[in-house]
């Protein structure tokens, strides 16, 4: 079974609220492949990565193609939470392993990502709906003093890091609910409209020269011995040979390439969208920044421009979305907020993402031309936008940002297609559970 194919319908957005919503409800439609092509890069996956790669690449005047299975921003990259957040997911953990030295340029790296999108949606009048705030809400009792201390001094060693302890009372202004205890404010992060920034990213990378189809799914990557290409890329209904390929298809990398698969798992994850709440909303969320909680399984949520509470929360391994999921993640987003037991909800949507064991980002090339960059862990609409333009730019002669990349361990994950979500289901069930014990974790 294709994780393309597993839980939704081909050729389709799924009905959430971002596609209810998105600036241009009759998105423009790109052409599905056919025949014969050529061209010096052939991106598959029209998603962040992908979009930002062949855009990156199309405005240095390389010939570039998109493959995309669906629709441009069909993929994690417009389901997702819309945070635009600070560092990799266990960025702490880079200190250790690198030096604090690597721990300082992955920051500012991050923070480039973070600023690279918010230029792409000022430089092509992308309508990304951002608002900026976001907040780490502390699920277990943690000692302020000791808060104020830990991030006074990454602070001081992160040029650019402005993160702020937030107390009990100070976390109120920004999330109200008795769940929380602490808190980290990050002003330079924010909340955003993903597939409007997808949407607006493939046009510009159609403007800029690159050419997109769609419905389009690539089949086998064929590495030619013969010819003055590297590559022939067969879909169902063309090929297209080229000097370069890039797999940029996160969770979903399926069998492409074999050596990325031991670097990234698929995960799912659930968001539900509320009916509008009003004054409700404001007082749950008075500063609209957006929240993620210290939970192994993340709770993670916002305001939205129309005033409804998104919700996303639970997660499974397998290949199929459980049929109760939008129950599962109601339960989460009561247990928060009781005072929305009531609420409908209007939307409920599911996506696959990609993380690593080390849940830093892959960025490889795993032979000459061939490139993909995927599991961003959860960090996603800041990195994979970066990562993909890193990647471009290497294509293109300039290769530092992809080195620095290419130097993350990310870990091996064993097993064949068959057992790797099961062990992946077993070591993150395990560590789920601890979200569930109430004392484990307890700092003061």
């Amino acid at each position: 079974m294709k994780l393309l194919y597993a839980n939704d319908t081909a050729g389709t957005y799924p009905d959430s609220w971002y596609k209810a919503t998105a600036s241009d409800s009759n998105a423009k439609q790109y052409r599905q492949v056919t025949g014969a092509h050529s061209f010096d890069v052939c991106v598959i996956g029209g998603g962040f990565t992908g979009l930002s790669a062949a855009l990156t690449l199309a405005e240095q005047g390389i010939s570039v193609c998109v493959l995309e299975a669906h629709r441009v921003g069909w993929g994690a990259s417009g389901r997702n939470g819309g945070q635009l957040g600070s560092g990799f997911n266990r960025h702490e953990a880079l200190t250790k392993t690198y030096g604090i030295k690597a721990s300082q340029q992955y920051w500012t790296f991050c923070e480039r990502a973070k600023q690279y999108v918010l230029d792409l949606a000022r430089k092509h009048n992308i309508d990304i709906q951002y608002v900026p705030g976001i907040v780490n809400a502390l699920h277990r009792p943690y000692s302020v003093s000791k808060l104020t201390q830990e991030l006074d001094e990454f602070n001081n060693t992160h040029p650019g890091a402005a993160l702020q302890a937030l107390d009990k009372a100070a976390l109120q202004d920004h999330v109200r609910s008795e769940q929380y205890h602490a808190g980290i404010f990050e002003e330079t992060s924010g909340h955003l409209h993903p597939l409007n920034l997808a949407l607006g990213i493939a046009e510009a990378a159609s403007k800029a020269g690159a050419t997109l189809f769609e419905n389009s799914p690539a089949t086998k990557i064929e590495r030619l011995l013969t010819s003055s290409e590297r590559f022939k890329v067969h879909t169902h209904s063309a090929q297209v040979v080229c000097n370069t390929v890039v797999c940029a298809m996160n969770g979903y990398l399926d069998s492409l390439v074999k050596e990325a698969r031991t670097d990234v798992i698929p995960i799912n994850n659930f968001i539900v969208a509320t009916e509008p709440l009003g004054e409700d909303i404001k007082n749950l969320l008075p500063s609209n920044a957006a929240i993620a909680d210290s939970r192994f399984v993340v709770n993670y949520f916002r305001r939205s421009a129309d005033d409804r509470l998104l919700f996303g929360g639970g997660e499974n391994y397998g290949y199929r979305f459980p049929k109760h999921y939008p129950e599962i993640v109601q339960r989460a987003m009561t247990s928060v907020f009781p005072s929305l037991q009531n609420a409908r909800i209007d939307y409920a949507w599911g996506g696959t993402l990609g993380i690593t064991r080390s849940r830093w980002p892959s960025v490889k090339q795993w032979q000459p031309g061939l490139y993909s960059s995927s599991g961003y862990s959860g960090h996603g609409v800041a990195l994979a936008n970066f990562c993909g333009h890193a990647v471009g730019n290497a294509i293109a002669g300039n290769t530092e940002d992809f080195n620095a990349l290419n130097q993350l361990k990310t870990g091996y994950i064993p097993g064949n297609d068959f057992i790797r979500p099961w062990l992946c289901a077993a070591a993150m069930g395990s560590s789920a559970l601890l979200d569930r014990l109430p004392s484990f974790g307890k700092q003061s």
